[in-house]
């Protein structure tokens, strides 16, 4: 008979200890071990030697024997959505979707689910929640008009009472929300443990891909930003999809992380109303606000999410620190990056910033993860410094080294294109541009080498 043993495992990785520690050897994250109980047997574990026989069978192969299937997409009509998914849901795919709690994950995929409803009348949706009852799930539905003959809802946490119902109903489409809710009654944890959500969701693939089922699950992030438990679900998973945002903020960003069956770092951009989720299908000049005049510490930008090129407002001020060293407080960006930005501009221009207090925000809740906006964040910090306002029509791009160089960004002609079309009249960048992209542009364009040669255009 199996023994129970108490073991003590990493809530972030999975790594397991015989005893509590402070910090975890793998991924150095400090108070992550909690004490779970384990069922301990001289065969091993059960599910683990079925998933050795699973594939004892199996052979190596010579490459041009492999029959080669042939990816089918669903477009939901969403256009947002199934730009995120590589041009549409890959059928029989197991996608996650994690995002902060009130940021629109069940009710995107509740809209999802109601766009399937009217491409395909005939598919079986089965939507399981484990947080919310079925009455809560059902007002949603009809606040978003989602109807349908063969939509079914199930309040459920056990998993094996969930499999019981999906081999009884065999449905096309299925929605988990959220994972770490699901517990399996076989694993003596408590829900929402690694060791609960690794069996559950390797459950959950073997029973979706077994039946060719289309299934998505939701999950919570940690204070961090991470998906709970993102090294066990991430590679268990086809898709990775983060929905990010402030969400007292109307705008919403899909971002894709993980795609086997298409490209990765695509954006879909949603507006949140009080009917839902609305597509936002031009996004270039959205995260732009108009400025009254004279408005200093105020410049723009444009940073490629995937493939779209999207126009962001970089706003800074800079005041006098009368109590000591100045205070560094961000929204949008890295705060160690401006450090180093702040640090540049000091060497480089001789400014006393390090007794003021810098603040900088992106608008619109956008967060910058390149680096093609560095020479918008320091032409915003002098431009609040000097008390002198930037021109409406002037962009800045590119990235800022320690020595005070100005690089070219990747795939420049996509961005100055885009700057061209919305009517731009100058754009300040690094002196390295290709010149052969500059000839087919009408635009104004200053290179610069280094930060210090901003002085000799007069642009502060």
């Amino acid at each position: 008979m199996a023994k129970t043993k108490t073991i003590y495992e990493c809530q972030h990785c999975g790594h397991q200890s015989a005893k509590w520690v402070g910090k975890c050897v793998e991924c150095e994250m400090w108070n992550s071990y909690e004490e779970v109980s384990v069922l301990a047997s001289k065969g091993g574990n059960s599910v683990q030697q079925s998933r050795v026989k699973a594939l004892e069978n199996n052979k190596p192969k010579k490459i041009e024997e492999i029959r080669l299937d042939k990816v089918e997409r669903l477009k939901t009509g969403i256009a947002e959505f199934d730009r995120v998914m590589g041009g549409g849901i890959t059928l029989g795919s197991l996608n996650l979707i994690g995002g902060e709690p009130g940021i629109g994950k069940s009710t995107l995929l509740m809209e999802v689910c109601g766009k399937i409803t009217r491409e395909k009348p005939e598919w079986k949706i089965l939507y399981v929640s484990g947080e919310e009852s079925e009455s809560q799930i059902a007002q949603r539905s009809q606040r978003l008009g989602v109807r349908g003959d063969n939509f079914y809802i199930l309040h459920q946490t056990c998993w094996e009472k969930i499999a019981e119902q999906i081999n009884k109903l065999s449905p096309d489409f299925l929605v988990v929300d959220s994972i770490q809710t699901t517990a399996s009654e076989s694993i003596p944890s408590a829900a929402g443990t690694v060791t609960q959500i690794r069996e559950v969701t390797y459950e959950l693939m073997n029973c979706a891909k077994s039946q060719g089922i289309t299934s998505f699950i939701i999950g919570h992030v940690t204070k961090d930003g991470n998906i709970s438990g993102p090294k066990v679900l991430e590679h268990m998973v086809d898709g990775v999809v983060y929905f990010e945002g402030d969400q007292y903020n109307y705008y919403r960003l899909l971002r894709v992380l993980k795609n086997r069956f298409g490209n990765t770092h695509e954006v879909g951009i949603f507006e949140m109303q009080e009917d839902g989720l609305r597509e936002v299908h031009n996004p270039s000049q959205y995260f732009i606000e108009k400025s009254f005049d004279g408005a200093f510490g105020r410049s723009l930008s444009c940073v490629l999410e995937g493939t779209r090129p999207l126009f962001v407002e970089i706003q800074a001020l800079v005041v006098e620190n009368k109590f000591g060293n100045g205070r560094r407080t961000t929204h949008g960006i890295d705060q160690n990056r401006l450090a180093m930005l702040v640090a540049v501009i000091e060497k480089y221009y001789e400014l006393p910033l390090f007794y003021q207090d810098i603040y900088v925000n992106v608008v619109g809740g956008l967060k910058l993860t390149q680096r093609d906006s560095d020479l918008s964040v320091i032409a915003s910090l002098l431009s609040s410094y000097y008390k002198k306002p930037l021109n409406e029509k002037t962009l800045f791009l590119g990235e800022v080294g320690l020595t005070g160089e100005i690089r070219k960004i990747p795939m420049a002609n996509i961005i100055l294109k885009e700057v061209d079309l919305l009517q731009y009249e100058r754009v300040v960048t690094s002196k390295r541009m290709d010149p052969k992209i500059l000839a087919e542009l009408n635009l104004e364009v200053i290179g610069v080498e280094k930060i210090s040669d901003l002085r000799d255009y007069e642009l502060f």
